[in-house]
């Protein structure tokens, strides 16, 4: 069969089910079926063998780690305390609630390497705090949903993981690459917080008080060196993303059940449910991501792609920003694990084939993916927040808009500068470079 065939066979297929409100996972699966009668070579033993060998990659053990983290965290508090410390810190500032929303967001993005975790866990408190201060609901829900897209930038990250496993990129690299653009993306919504306070009359939280940072720095330090255990503890080469994933989780057990004393144990059987259901989703499309990528891979889709669109330019930053468009547009109607599956290997070769740098092609279109937790159709952390808020999503899509275009500065200068993202990683781990 052609290349050009199956690609427009699987790609259409593909777009019809996700427009049909199929999901995702099952969407992969489905595209591939008419392959299965069109090229005999292809039979569901290799399909089924291919999957199977997507599940036995050792890294992708961390996800459900990591999502347990995060949910051990959101039920024994240490949320609360991170958002009573960045009030402390923030709340002087006029708008103080929504500069609260992404101080907290950065501050719980360090911890747990889940966006969906953090528009959850830091929406349900502060939306309802917002709306009562009188904040418009649809700023409410944007700044909560863009918020926590740094979920997934600022390490840990839960896509990064897999992005490392999939392509074998360093994820300890990947980690450090993430720390600026994270930090760039936050400051960005802040500025914009600023102006809607300013031109809206929002109020300031609360006063400067030294006294209360040092008594909210006080109760939530042992929460905030999360991160330090997980990011040291692999870039140093002392444990894998795997182990960190795990020590996050006994961590966070012991301070919530030991330190705190604000879980038992009847909470944990109901936080391994919970954890189960949101693992076995991203992991189920792992799987037939997998089998929809190895489909493209068998036919040399990857390949007709470097010798259709390689010609087209040779510059490095063209071409991230045609790889980049590529992954905002898949992202907002698809998952971004599936997404990095199918889509990571296919646009390597172009990378490589212009000479962008792999950390280079990595970050940014992990952060680009990261986009369509907050654009319709998929947008995910923008239907929770909106759930919390009990408005419609597209209601709050204009204020989205304005939080997305100050974010999609920062990307665009993250395409063009490309030290932005790597000056860190060129710092701590010069040997990849």
């Amino acid at each position: 069969m052609s290349p050009v065939l199956v690609a427009i066979l699987m790609f259409g297929i593909l777009i019809l089910l996700v427009l049909s409100r199929i999901p995702v996972s099952f969407a992969l699966a489905f595209a591939v079926i008419p392959i299965l009668f069109l090229e005999p070579r292809v039979t569901p033993v290799m399909l089924l063998q291919r999957m199977m060998i997507s599940y036995g990659s050792f890294i992708l053990l961390s996800v459900p780690f990591f999502l347990l983290a995060a949910n051990i965290m959101n039920e024994s508090g240490i949320t609360n305390r991170l958002i009573r410390l960045s009030k402390s810190v923030v709340g002087a500032l006029p708008g103080g609630l929504g500069h609260v929303n992404v101080v907290v967001s950065m501050l719980f993005a360090g911890l747990s390497g889940s966006s969906t975790a953090d528009a959850a866990g830091i929406g349900s408190v502060l939306i309802p705090a917002m709306t009562k201060e009188k904040y418009d609901k649809y700023f409410t829900v944007a700044v909560t949903a863009c918020s926590s897209v740094m979920g997934v930038i600022i390490p840990p990250s839960i896509l990064m993981v897999v992005w490392g496993g999939v392509l074998n990129t360093s994820v300890a690299a990947l980690f450090l690459a993430g720390f600026i653009p994270g930090v760039l993306i936050g400051v960005s919504q802040m500025i914009l917080v600023l102006f809607f306070a300013w031109k809206r009359k929002y109020p300031i939280e609360s006063g400067i008080s030294l006294k209360e940072i040092a008594v909210s720095l006080k109760g939530s330090i042992l929460g905030l060196f999360t991160p330090l255990i997980i990011i040291g503890g692999i870039v140093g080469g002392i444990v894998t993303p795997t182990e960190a994933s795990l020590i996050a989780v006994v961590y966070s057990l012991l301070l919530g059940l030991l330190i705190y004393f604000s879980l038992s144990l009847r909470d944990i059987p109901s936080l391994l449910l919970k954890t189960a259901k949101l693992a076995s989703l991203s992991l189920f499309a792992v799987g037939t991501a997998s089998i929809y990528g190895w489909v493209l891979a068998y036919f040399r889709i990857p390949t007709y792609l470097v010798n259709s669109i390689g010609y087209v330019t040779s510059s490095p930053t063209v071409m991230l920003f045609i790889i980049v468009g590529i992954f905002l547009i898949v992202g907002t109607f698809m998952d971004a694990i599936p997404a990095i599956v199918i889509l990571g290997p296919l646009l390597k070769p172009l990378a490589e084939h212009t000479g962008i740098h792999i950390l280079h092609f990595s970050i940014t279109g992990v952060i680009a993916l990261s986009f369509g937790l907050i654009t319709p159709p998929y947008g995910l952390c923008l239907l929770i927040a909106s759930e919390i808020a009990g408005i419609n999503c597209m209601d709050a899509i204009k204020e989205v808009g304005f939080f997305l275009f100050v974010m999609l500065i920062v990307l665009s200068l993250l395409v063009i500068f490309s030290d932005i993202s790597l000056f860190v990683p060129k710092l701590l781990t010069p040997n990849l470079f």
